[in-house]
């Protein structure tokens, strides 16, 4: 394997992936939360990339004589190796499933209607500003204030009949206003 040998590497894969992937499913499943099929399988390749890494010291550093068999040794490295993973993961921020992502609302007003509404208020203001002096001084105490129609006809000396009408027109004139605009900027 040292020697970079493929029938090396086929020889040691075929003996010891059983149990390397039965070291690391040992260290795994009591964190069933935190881990899944796919995570054996990474803790897996960060195993075999460690051997290889660094001119394939780890693999180097296995000394026979220290009395463990290679097999002890090896079952040793994925077991390691799947605690760092799991330390790693415990570290990173809890994350959520897309499908729970999308059901996720924000409190504030979708950006879209907000622009919409200045849209709608400028053109309200823009078309006011063609009003008479009497029009506007109506709009605002009824539109802006929200006072009684019977207030309203007091402050203007009108009659309450010539507020509902007046309402109604001046409501007419900006709803086509509005809808004009819209028409306008959907082409």
């Amino acid at each position: 394997m040292l020697r970079n040998d493929a029938r090396a590497w086929r020889e040691f894969q075929t003996r010891y992936d059983r149990l390397i992937h039965r070291c690391i499913t040992k260290v795994t499943r009591r964190f069933p939360s935190m881990v899944s099929g796919d995570d054996v399988l990474e803790i897996q390749a960060q195993l075999f990339l460690s051997l290889l890494s660094n001119g394939m010291h780890k693999l180097r550093t296995f000394d026979p004589e220290r009395g463990n068999r290679f097999s002890s040794w090896l079952g040793l490295l994925a077991i390691h190796c799947a605690y760092d993973h799991l330390r790693t993961l415990r570290r990173e921020p809890s994350k959520t499933t897309l499908s729970e992502a999308n059901e996720l609302a924000c409190q504030l007003p979708d950006p879209f209607d907000c622009v919409a509404e200045r849209q709608r208020a400028s053109i309200a203001a823009a078309m006011l500003d063609s009003f008479s002096e009497k029009d506007r001084a109506f709009a605002y105490l009824y539109f802006d204030e929200e006072l009684e129609p019977n207030e309203i006809a007091a402050r203007m000396n009108i009659s309450v009949k010539t507020v509902y009408s007046k309402k109604h027109k001046i409501q007419s004139r900006l709803e086509s206003a509005l809808t004009t605009d819209a028409v306008v900027n959907a082409a």
